[in-house]
């Protein structure tokens, strides 16, 4: 079943059209990618669909309900969280204030404890740094904490953009391995990231854009596989 559709969406930079009538789908249990060169409307396309940008035409639907005008704030309530690029944790607040911060919009507030305590399970380093001021966190344990934050209001689809932005090589390894483990949790994941070769190792399917426009799909073996993605993304 599809939980995220999107169909002929189009976004506009003033008179520059930036994506052109991109259609695609996340069903549930997947994690689906968007890959690219930088420029090609990834993160563009990921702040359409969660309400932090306008759109000039097509249709956004999640979980079966049209929320194409739904702002951002609202879609939380919904389902959908989103851990932008640069991570935007709260620089200056604990681990601990961050992760109430993430659920904050969870009606049932009698359940914060119960899910605090699955994020430290799953996530241990943080139960760790719990007390410390999130902005003295590595890169690497910054990343860990925005998409816990996420996931404490238990969203049924997480977006992620570029989570392996500035990392080192050992933490890009790590956050892949928390991406796998989330959604082995139950969490769909629609994955926006510039490592074509370690998302395409992890996605269930992936679509390539180009310029705005979806140019290619299959499943991410297929496109490991594929001789022109491997030339034009892989360095094969």
């Amino acid at each position: 079943m599809a939980i995220l559709e999107v169909r002929d969406l189009e976004v506009n930079y003033g008179l520059i059209k930036a994506i052109k009538g991109v259609s695609f789908e996340v069903n549930e249990g997947e994690i689906v990618a968007l890959i690219g060169a930088n420029g090609a409307g990834k993160t563009t396309i990921m702040h359409a669909v969660s309400g932090l940008l306008p759109k000039a035409a097509g249709k956004v639907t999640l979980f079966g309900k049209d929320v194409s005008s739904t702002p951002a704030h609202k879609l939380v309530y919904q389902g959908m969280a989103q851990v932008p690029e640069g991570r935007r944790i709260f620089q200056e607040l604990t681990v601990f204030e961050n992760l109430q911060m993430g659920y904050y919009s969870v009606k049932n507030k009698g359940g914060f404890e119960d899910k605090l305590r699955e994020i430290y399970k799953s996530f241990p380093i943080l139960e760790e740094r719990k007390n410390q001021i999130a902005g003295t966190l590595s890169g690497g344990e910054q990343q860990m904490l925005a998409m816990s934050r996420a996931l404490m209001s238990s969203p049924k689809l997480l977006l992620l953009d570029e989570p392996s932005m500035g990392l080192s090589p050992l933490y890009v390894n790590t956050i892949f391995e928390m991406i796998k483990k989330v959604n082995s949790m139950g969490t769909t994941v629609l994955l926006v990231e510039q490592n074509a070769k370690k998302t395409l190792s992890i996605a269930d399917r992936a679509y390539v854009l180009e310029i705005g426009k979806m140019v290619k799909t299959g499943t991410g073996e297929e496109l490991l596989n594929d001789e022109e993605i491997k030339k034009a993304y892989l360095g094969g």
